[in-house]
């Protein structure tokens, strides 16, 4: 946290914003979910930071859906917010979205995932590709090379997912993992308990899994804790639930993210922004791994 300074245009961690003159104005953030506790505290974050700031926060839940999440900027753009902070559901569904508050002339700026098309001030997120080489890292080093792996995917279309899959793609490569499988289960813990379960009686030779996400890891615990045997299990996201079954042993580790960080930023991003400030196009949040 002492090296955030590092990470961040000097315009954001200013201090200066005039807060005054614009304390009635009014910014948004539509999340892709709030089922699901990563997000939640994202949010979290990110009402935190506009209530020091003075300004209001409007919240929307797109509850995964990219025709919800277009009506939802479309509704804000109505309301008149002066900026929309945008968790997308799908990368690429959620370029209508940016093209139509573009239009209206709202800046946008996206978190945790990117948008594929549209114009977008900053993109604030984990670097995902160097989570999921970690996390293939850290199963080879536990492991050993050779080890037979299976990966839980995230919601197909999403640049986290495609991201942390890149990642670790690369260390299955350079550390010498076999992969058996790798499947969706859509960022989902009873996703990831059924997937996991086909694929242990699909792969009963699995050694390792790395789950895109710490809720899938929590669900794919389940279905290995079970089957009765005993297999390393790597998350991602450092929620609190994932953090405490790291501690208790039931996950091997989880790479973890600072989402309520994540949230923050982007409202100091767009308070920044609207105060005249220059914003940089790409804020990335440190990562952590987080072991017993």
């Amino acid at each position: 946290m002492k090296k955030l300074t590092t990470l961040i245009s000097a315009a954001v961690i200013s201090t200066s914003f005039n807060v005054g003159a614009m304390a009635q104005d009014t910014i948004a953030m539509v999340v892709s979910t709030l089922n699901n506790p990563f997000f939640v505290s994202m949010k979290e974050g990110a009402e935190k930071k506009a209530d020091d700031l003075g300004y209001k926060l409007i919240v929307l839940d797109s509850q995964n859906d990219p025709s919800k999440e277009l009506a939802n900027v479309e509704d804000l753009l109505v309301r008149g917010v002066k900026a929309i902070l945008i968790n997308p559901t799908d990368s690429d569904a959620v370029s209508n979205a940016v093209r139509m508050a573009n239009k209206a002339e709202v800046p946008v700026f996206t978190l945790d995932r990117a948008a594929n098309n549209g114009d977008v001030i900053s993109h604030i997120a984990s670097d995902n590709v160097a989570g999921g080489e970690l996390a293939g890292k850290y199963i080879s080093e536990k492991m050993g090379k050779n080890a037979k792996v299976v990966q839980l995917e995230g919601i197909a279309g999403t640049s986290a997912a495609r991201e942390r899959g890149e990642g670790f793609m690369k260390a299955v490569k350079s550390e010498g993992l076999v992969l058996l499988a790798s499947q969706p289960a859509d960022f989902d813990r009873t996703k990831g308990l059924n997937v996991m379960e086909n694929l242990l009686s699909s792969q009963p030779e699995t050694q390792a899994v790395f789950a895109q996400n710490d809720e899938m890891a929590l669900g794919a615990f389940r279905a290995v804790q079970a089957s009765g045997k005993k297999i390393l299990i790597v998350g991602f996201d450092g929620t609190d639930d994932g953090i405490a079954a790291v501690k208790r042993g039931l996950l091997g580790a989880t790479i973890a993210q600072q989402p309520a960080l994540i949230g923050e930023i982007g409202v100091q991003s767009a308070v920044a922004l609207l105060s005249g400030k220059t914003v940089a196009k790409s804020i990335p949040v440190p990562l952590m791994m987080v072991v017993k």
